[in-house]
């Protein structure tokens, strides 16, 4: 079975849109999973997705929709996962397909909240998958530069590196260029991380603490990002390497940023609850605050500014208080 062919696009948002795009410039025809009849029929009528990134056209008479997860599941022999990770479960629950021999790649920056585990872990002890059948795809890519045609990078993490390169091929075209790692775990950890510091960053913004602030705290995260995941993972890894470092800049300062927005908003006087209301998309940061910390609490590596998140999210403290007391660690 080629897990070039018979690709499936799991989820509607930015991300997926813009994935769908490149594999479009590759492949002859994908299959592409939406949960919303209604979303499916404007998308065909429109020849563009409707909610997200309206102004990219598709050829619609290569793409098969569905509603039906589980068909989509049965008739495809890869499955790209783009949905937000806190309705991961929601969708993936739904599932009654024997998932076992397929290829799961997983394009979500998050975590599963309900199992403290990474995408390709859970993948793999849920639906039976081999190892060398997950892979992840990160790197510095925000989907609006990717629809606009921008020059991009990602990378493709497989214990496999033949997969990984093959599938990279589904992807690369004039405007993106791929990178294959083995790192998995190390990637998946990362992009995780690199949300929760955004949100810091957004703070820092909000609270207008400055420039030199924000270079101190962005250099400071990259130290905490490397200690964590060379606790969790350990193996050799280059942690200024674009999917690790480049990830958290982008994600840290760019204005397509919903993790930095959500920060930014927060650090303005908005309250945690109001902020999230505000948002029209998911910031995953939020839900990976407490994933970390949670999963943290096994492995006690000191992590002041995932702490002090942790705090103004979840406890309430107050947010120039929380980045004053982060900032003392600072180095």
């Amino acid at each position: 079975m080629s897990f070039t062919d018979k690709i499936a696009v799991m989820g509607g948002g930015s991300w997926a849109t813009a994935l769908a795009k490149l594999l479009l410039e590759n492949c002859d025809s994908i299959s592409w999973y939406m949960r919303r009849d209604d979303r499916i029929e404007d998308f065909k009528r429109r020849r563009r997705n409707p909610a997200y990134l309206s102004d990219v056209e598709f050829d619609i008479n290569r793409i098969e929709f569905s509603s039906d997860i589980n068909e989509v599941c049965h008739n495809a022999n890869t499955l790209l996962l783009a949905m937000p990770s806190p309705y991961f479960t929601e969708h993936m629950d739904k599932i009654s397909v024997d998932l076992s021999e397929k290829y799961i790649v997983s394009a979500i920056k998050g975590i599963v909240p309900e199992a403290n585990m990474p995408i390709s872990t859970y993948v793999q002890k849920r639906f039976g998958v081999e190892k060398d059948h997950t892979l992840v795809v990160s790197g510095p890519c925000h989907a609006e530069e990717v629809a606009l045609g921008r020059q991009s990078y990602l990378t493709i993490g497989c214990n496999d590196m033949f997969n990984a390169e093959k599938f990279a091929s589904c992807l690369s075209g004039h405007a993106l260029k791929t990178i294959t790692s083995s790192d998995v775990e190390g990637i998946e950890y990362a992009a995780v991380l690199k949300n929760v510091y955004s949100i810091a960053a957004g703070i820092v913004h909000g609270l207008k603490n400055g420039d030199n602030f924000q270079a101190m705290l962005i250099s400071n995260a990259i130290r905490e990002m490397e200690r964590f995941v060379n606790r969790v993972s350990p193996r050799p890894r280059q942690i200024c390497d674009s999917v690790y470092l480049g990830d958290l800049l982008v994600t840290s300062y760019s204005r397509f940023s919903r993790n930095h927005n959500f920060g930014s908003m927060i650090g303005n006087g908005y309250s945690v609850k109001a902020a999230k209301m505000e948002m029209e998309q998911t910031a995953e940061g939020y839900y990976g605050t407490k994933c970390i910390h949670e999963i943290n609490a096994h492995y006690d590596v000191p992590m002041p500014i995932l702490d002090g998140v942790f705090n103004i999210l979840y406890k309430g403290i107050n947010p120039a208080r929380a980045i004053r007391e982060m900032a003392e660690t600072f180095i």
